[in-house]
C-alpha cells in the first residue's frame, strides 16, 4: 500500500492523569476517550526533555535535547522530521500557536514546505509579553486552541488528496487558563469569571488557600475539556475526508503540571532572591530586571510532570493499552519507521514500531527526565525559559521505570527514591532504607547520558553526588 499519511498532535501542559482513557472519572474529555478507544494508547510514556521548546526539540529531532541544548535555537546540524518527510515526497505542514517556535530566530519550522504560526498566544498579565488577543475574543472560536485546529482543518481541506506530514501544536491548555466560563462551570458551579495564576513555588508560602488552588485547577481542568472539544473537531475532520484508514494520528504533550502535589503549585519553584539586587546602570529593561531577580530553586520532575500521554492510531496498528516504558525522543524514528523511510544518523531515539503492531512488548528499561544538563548551579541562563533566569543549585534529573523512580542533583543535594507501586504519589522517600538500590538505578541513568554524548563537565557533579551517597555524610537538599 501506498506510504500513510501522517498527523501529530501536541497539547502543552497536558496531564496524563486528566484523561478519561487514563482512568479519570471526573474530568470530560470525550473526544480524546473516543480517540483512545480507536489507539494504542502507552501507560508509560515518560517525558526526556524539560521544559517547553526542549521538549519540542526532542520530538522534532529525535534526540535527547537536555543533553546538549536548552530553550535555544534549533542547531542547524540536526536533521528534523518533516526534513526527511519532505525529502521523501511529503508535503510538510505545521500549524502550531505555541509561540517559541520562530521568535528569536528559534527556527523550529525547519523542514516544513509551510508553517503557520497563530498568533496572538502570551500571558498578558505579564507586562513585556503586550498580547492583546484576549482582548479581541467575541467567543469561543476566538481562542487559540479553536483557531489553531481550524487552520489545520482548512490546510487538509485543500492537501488531503497527496501524501502529507501534519504536525499541530497548540499551547492550550497552559496557564493563563480562560476557557469560557460554561467549561470550568463543570468543575465549578459557582465560577464567576475568577482567575488564579500559578505561584511557581509552594502555594502556602506564596498565601494561597486550598480554595485557590481548586478553583485554579477547575479552570484549569475547564481548559482541558475546551482542548478535547477542538481536537475532536480537528480528528472529525479527518474522517469527513475519509483519511483515517490511511493516517497515522499520534496525540501526546510537553510535560504536566503540579496543583498543590508535593506543596507545588506550577512546574517548577522560582524564587525572588531577598539580597539580589540589578545595579543602577544595568541596561536590562525594568520587566526583565525583576524577571532576573526569579532564581530557579530545586525543582525535581516527579510523576505529575514526567508521565504523559502518548496515543496513536494507525493503519495496522491494533487498539488497547501497551506497557512498554517510551519517551519523546522515539516518536520521531518511529514514524519514519512506520512510513518505511529511513532514518537519519543525528536521530538517538530508537522506534516503537513494534510495540505499536503488537510484535513487541517491551521498548527500554527506563526513561531519563531531565532539565537541561548544562545547567549549573549559580549560572544565569535563558535554558529554563525564554528569559534569563539564575540557578539556585544544580537541576535534578528523574530516571523512572515502572516500579521505581529515582532523582539526582548535585552534590550537595539529598537524592530520592521511590517505590512506584505502593507509593505512586511519591511522597515516600526509600533512598536510605533501600541501600544501592537508588544508585544502582542512577549508576543505568549516567551510563545512558554518557552513551549520548553528554559532555563530560555536565556529568561530573551527578558522579560527585553519587560517590557522596557511597560514602554518605548528612546532606542538605
Amino acid at each position: 500500500m501506498d506510504r500513510p499519511n501522517v498527523v501529530v498532535i501536541v497539547a502543552d501542559t497536558f496531564r496524563r492523569d486528566h484523561i478519561g482513557a487514563y482512568g479519570n472519572p471526573y474530568i470530560k474529555t470525550p473526544y480524546l476517550d473516543a480517540f483512545a478507544r480507536q489507539s494504542a494508547v502507552f501507560d508509560h510514556h515518560v517525558a526526556s526533555s524539560f521544559p517547553t521548546m526542549p521538549a519540542r526539540a526532542d520530538i522534532l529531532t529525535g534526540t535527547f535535547s537536555y543533553t546538549h541544548m536548552g530553550w535555544e535555537p534549533l542547531p542547524r546540524h540536526l536533521t528534523t522530521l518533516p526534513e526527511v518527510m519532505s525529502r521523501a515526497g511529503y508535503t510538510t505542514m505545521g500549524v502550531v500557536d505555541t509561540p517559541f517556535y520562530i521568535r528569536n530566530g528559534f527556527g523550529y519550522d525547519r523542514g516544513f514546505d509551510d508553517f503557520i504560526w497563530v498568533r496572538g498566544q502570551g500571558d498578558d498579565t505579564r507586562p513585556h509579553e503586550r498580547a492583546d488577543a484576549r482582548s479581541t475574543w467575541k467567543g469561543e472560536e476566538d481562542r487559540l486552541v479553536a483557531r489553531t485546529m481550524t487552520e489545520a482543518e482548512r490546510w487538509l481541506e485543500r492537501h488531503h488528496d497527496e501524501p502529507f506530514f501534519l504536525y499541530v501544536d497548540t499551547w492550550d491548555p497552559h496557564e493563563p487558563w480562560d476557557a469560557p466560563d460554561y467549561y470550568t462551570r463543570q468543575y465549578r458551579e459557582s465560577f464567576k469569571g475568577e482567575q488564579i495564576y500559578p505561584a511557581y513555588g509552594n502555594w502556602r508560602e506564596a498565601g494561597l488557600t486550598e480554595d485557590d488552588v481548586e478553583l485554579a485547577h477547575a479552570t484549569y481542568c475547564g481548559e482541558v475539556s475546551m482542548v478535547d472539544f477542538w481536537i475532536g473537531r480537528f480528528l472529525g475532520k479527518l474522517d469527513a475526508l475519509n483519511l483515517r484508514d490511511n493516517t497515522i494520528v499520534v496525540f501526546t504533550t510537553d510535560h504536566g503540571f503540579y496543583f498543590g502535589e508535593h506543596d507545588y503549585f506550577g512546574k517548577a519553584e522560582w524564587v525572588h532572591e531577598p539580597d539580589a539586587t540589578v545595579g543602577e546602570n544595568s541596561n536590562l529593561p525594568a520587566w526583565l530586571s525583576e524577571s532576573w531577580l526569579l532564581t530557579v530553586q530545586w525543582s525535581p520532575l516527579y510523576n505529575e510532570i514526567s508521565h504523559i500521554p502518548l496515543m496513536a492510531r494507525g493503519p495496522g496498528l491494533t487498539p488497547g493499552h501497551r506497557q512498554a516504558m517510551t519517551t519523546a525522543p522515539d516518536i520521531a524514528p518511529t514514524i519514519l519507521d512506520l512510513t518505511g523511510l529511513a532514518e537519519p544518523m543525528t536521530m538517538k531515539g530508537e522506534s516503537f514500531g513494534g510495540v505499536l503492531t503488537g510484535q513487541k512488548t517491551e521498548h527500554r528499561p527506563f526513561v531519563v527526565s531531565s532539565w537541561p544538563l548544562y545547567m549549573a548551579e549559580g549560572e544565569i541562563t535563558t535554558a529554563v525559559d525564554s528569559t534569563p533566569r539564575k540557578v539556585a543549585s544544580y537541576m535534578p534529573f528523574t530516571v523512572t521505570t515502572r516500579e521505581r523512580s529515582a532523582i539526582l542533583g548535585g552534590p550537595n543535594d539529598q537524592p530520592e527514591l521511590y517505590d512506584l507501586r505502593t507509593d505512586p504519589g511519591e511522597t515516600n522517600n526509600v533512598w536510605r532504607s533501600r541501600p544501592g538500590e537508588g544508585e544502582a538505578l542512577c549508576e543505568d541513568a549516567i551510563a545512558f547520558l554518557e552513551s549520548q554524548g553528554t559532555p563530560e563537565e555536565h556529568l561530573v557533579p551527578r558522579r560527585e553526588a553519587l560517590d557522596g551517597w557511597r560514602n554518605p555524610v548528612e546532606l542538605t537538599g
